[in-house]
């Protein structure tokens, strides 16, 4: 039995997780702010993660063009509890990754941008 896209990509979510303890949840986002495939903790909204997602993209892009920065490779914020980091996955997606206040940065971009090229083979 083959698997569906939709459950190749929460798979590849879920390795992501494994792959970091500093990841508290992740979701695939279409560039048009719709979730495509999540691993986000009960409670959460999954509309409000997937607007802004697309929204923080979509901001990032158009700073990193104006401000020729060339094209974007992520966008993170940092807050007192932690971090929301976005990745471009293709030109379809944006992977976005909530992680805790003491994640390892170096090595939690290293494993976003490792799933994103695997995603990206999904579209």
């Amino acid at each position: 039995m083959t698997k569906s896209r939709s459950q190749l990509m929460v798979d590849r979510l879920r390795d992501l997780h494994a792959s970091s303890p500093d990841i508290e949840a992740s979701a695939i986002v279409s560039v048009d702010g719709l979730i495509i495939a999540s691993a986000l903790p009960a409670g959460s909204e999954d509309d409000r993660v997937s607007a802004m997602s697309a929204a923080m993209l979509s901001l990032g892009e158009r700073i990193a063009t104006e401000l020729g920065r060339g094209a974007l490779s992520q966008v993170y914020v940092k807050g007192e509890q932690g971090y929301v980091v976005l990745v471009s996955v293709g030109e379809e997606a944006v992977l976005t990754v909530l992680a805790r206040e003491q994640a390892k940065l170096g090595l939690m971009f290293l494993e976003m941008h490792r799933a994103a090229e695997d995603l990206t083979k999904l579209f």
